[in-house]
């Protein structure tokens, strides 16, 4: 077990290595980078991105752990004559039938939806009358250093009180990365877009009223303690373009329909079945 667990931690380092670098063999089975990413996949239904970077290592090697044991197990029952057992023969045909008719199904189901069209013309009517799903609020990009005492924020704004431009980016970036305590600061402070009330009120009313590539000449005092803003980038309130979202409406009216088609199309079939 010990040699194992030596094994599944050498195997983590390589976890950034292409899909298909074997991370371990059971047996001569290959287990597979892709192979652990799949079931990373699976098992956080599609997710494992959002997972917080300090427990997807972790994570990886629970999963490697889990494939290996099902490997492990598996052999056995080939080896104990699992295979070819009543038990195993009646609940594999059962399983087949099982996926025969979902997999029936769902090619049922797609040869409908795609026989559903949506004209161009029914698309652009839909923008033309809902053009306010399609409204992109104001939304600003911004840094901040987030520090514990006023002080300490008046330091920081005077230490880039002389500079402009490329020159004030970078050394808000160097001080967000030495001297904030917030979350952000590992990656200079960078808050990203986002739109009018996902700040809190303080920190809301000062970004949105500030200059693109300036920095607040006075700490911002929120709950979470003082802060220095620096304005990175602006984009003002729009509608987005028919093209941009033609594709996304096209599913939605496709989607609608399907469901009438299914609705009328299940009417006909309970009409045509002998359901006692």
């Amino acid at each position: 077990m010990k040699k194992m667990s030596k094994i599944v931690s050498a195997l983590l380092l390589v976890s950034t290595m292409a899909a298909a670098q074997t991370l371990v063999t059971v047996n001569g089975k290959a287990i597979t980078q892709k192979d652990v990413d799949s079931a990373l996949m699976n098992a956080t239904q599609g997710r494992f991105n959002q997972v917080p970077e300090d427990k997807q290592a972790e994570f990886r090697k629970q999963v490697l752990e889990q494939l290996i044991a099902k490997e492990l197990v598996y052999e056995d029952a080939k080896k104990t004559g699992i295979l070819k057992s009543k038990d195993f023969t009646d609940e594999y045909v059962k399983a087949q039938e099982r996926v025969k008719e979902d997999l029936a199904i769902q090619v049922w189901q797609k040869r409908e939806l795609d026989k559903v069209k949506v004209s161009d013309k029914e698309a652009e009517d839909y923008y033309n009358k809902n053009k306010e799903e399609f409204n992109e609020k104001e939304s600003v990009h911004a840094r901040h250093i987030l520090v514990k005492t006023e002080d300490e924020a008046k330091a920081i704004i005077a230490d880039m009180k002389s500079l402009k431009g490329d020159a004030l980016k970078d050394k808000f970036i160097e001080l967000a990365k030495t001297k904030s305590t917030g979350p952000s600061g590992p990656k200079g402070g960078d808050l990203g877009f986002f739109t009018k009330g996902q700040m809190v009120p303080e920190f809301n009313d000062k970004v949105f009223s500030m200059d693109i590539g300036s920095i607040t000449t006075e700490p911002v005092k929120t709950q979470f303690g003082f802060h220095v803003i620096y304005l990175e980038d602006k984009k003002s309130e729009k509608v987005r373009a028919f093209s941009e979202v033609k594709e996304f409406i096209e599913q939605r009216l496709k989607l609608e329909k399907f469901k009438t088609v299914m609705k009328t199309k299940m009417e006909t079939l309970q009409k045509q079945a002998t359901i006692k």
